[in-house]
């Protein structure tokens, strides 16, 4: 499936940091899926998930030890 990305409000991540490093996840709700990318590379690729899925992936991040 083909998403518009165009005048998608995109989120930076709050676990980012604010160090000015650009090192970031930034996320956007798009036709009832999720659309993730690196944040150094806007234009780059993009990951899809599902609102559930997009929702444990946090859960999981947020339980590890990075």
């Amino acid at each position: 499936m083909a998403y518009d990305l165009s005048g998608v409000q995109w989120t930076k991540s709050s676990y980012s940091g604010g160090g000015g490093s650009g090192d970031c996840v930034e996320y956007a709700s798009v036709g009832g899926a999720v659309a993730v990318r690196d944040s150094k590379n806007p234009e780059g690729g993009k990951l899809f998930l599902g609102v559930q899925q997009f929702a444990g992936l946090v859960a999981m991040a947020k339980g590890a030890q990075l």
